[in-house]
């Protein structure tokens, strides 16, 4: 069992998305408050992110959130979350809420959300980030996703046991129970 203390969860911020992807993220934000574990995640207002930021709080959790200073310029973050940190710039985000966390759940998103989720896998490939990754694939969404890492590792461009990188959960509480069964990586396998 994993000491899980503090989880980054990549998600989308577009608020014109199935409700499924809303519901889903709801419910994660009370499961990690529920087991006390504080949520990591971009620190915006609208879609997947502020839904979960939402229901960690009234669920009494806590949730930290990480934003480049030229999206606060705009008023991107949310206004109540438990520590804003402020960052330079996108990179220095990322950085952070990697370095942060205790592991990854990826939501459904777009290119923010699935370069997040490549670049993570990475780090973890070539041993810069060892927690657990998991993806939760609500609705099929990541399934292409997956069709087309099979491909890489078919045809040589990924190893096969970088196929262990990430674990794929179909609900909330499963992503959560992979988190903390899933065993940190041997950063021997690069």
């Amino acid at each position: 069992m994993n000491n899980i203390k503090n989880i980054c969860v990549y998600s989308a911020s577009s608020t014109k998305i199935d409700s499924v992807y809303f519901d889903a993220a709801e419910e994660l934000g009370k499961i990690l408050a529920q087991k006390h574990i504080n949520l990591i995640n971009g620190a915006g207002c609208l879609g997947l992110m502020c839904r979960i930021s939402d229901a960690a709080l009234a669920a009494g959790g806590t949730v930290t959130g990480v934003i480049p200073r030229f999206m606060v310029e705009q008023g991107w973050q949310h206004p109540r979350l438990t520590e804003l940190i402020e960052t330079e710039d996108m990179h220095t985000r990322k950085q952070t809420m990697a370095r942060l966390s205790d592991g990854v759940i990826a939501l459904p998103g777009g290119c923010g959300t699935l370069e997040e989720l490549l670049e993570i896998i990475t780090w973890k490939q070539l041993g810069l980030y060892l927690n657990p990754i998991i993806i939760l694939n609500i609705n099929g969404f990541f399934d292409p996703l997956f069709q087309m890492l099979e491909r890489a590792i078919e045809e040589n461009f990924m190893r096969q046991q970088h196929g262990d990188i990430w674990k794929v959960a179909q609900t909330p509480e499963e992503a959560v129970e992979l988190l903390q069964t899933t065993p940190v990586w041997d950063a021997s396998i690069r």
